[in-house]
């Protein structure tokens, strides 16, 4: 079962940031995410919210693969790519995977203008080197889905110089 963290940060470059962070740190088998999100407030008070994985373009590969599949049994491959293809997409665009938007949207609306926040589903970790990894970036925990004592555990090693 994978674990929902809520990082705080105190502009969007740093939100950003630790995406990038995520990134390598998946390179290097230290970071599983299942999903991730980055939401920002903007000085004038607009809220923004970026998902960072798409299951609409994950939808149209698979169901050209499967398309392709198909129209081959019946001898119209490219029609089957097609088709798949589309049907893929709009599935894809109807699935909510992962982090629930509904939930990082109310979440992120209680951030302050300028301040940013990046939600990460996580499937596996290695703990204290991600810990470590980030805490250069000053994040603060706003919500985790972790017990109460490894929540605390988390805001203690985040806050440690």
């Amino acid at each position: 079962m994978a674990d929902l963290v809520v990082l705080g940060f105190s502009d969007k470059e740093k939100a950003e940031g630790v995406l990038r962070l995520a990134k390598e740190l998946h390179r290097q088998e230290l970071l599983d995410l299942e999903d991730a999100a980055l939401a920002w407030r903007t000085m004038d008070g607009k809220l923004h919210v970026r998902q960072t994985f798409s299951t609409t373009s994950t939808g149209a590969a698979s169901g050209a693969l499967w398309g392709s599949l198909f129209g081959l049994l019946f001898l119209m491959p490219v029609f089957g790519a097609a088709v798949g293809a589309a049907t893929g997409a709009v599935a894809g665009k109807l699935t909510d995977i992962g982090i629930n938007d509904a939930f990082v949207k109310e979440t992120a609306s209680a951030l302050e203008p300028g301040r940013a926040a990046v939600f990460a589903l996580v499937r596996r970790s290695t703990p204290d080197r991600v810990r470590d990894a980030v805490r250069p970036f000053n994040p603060t925990v706003i919500r985790t889905s972790l017990t109460k004592d490894r929540e605390e555990e988390l805001v203690k090693a985040l806050q440690e110089k």
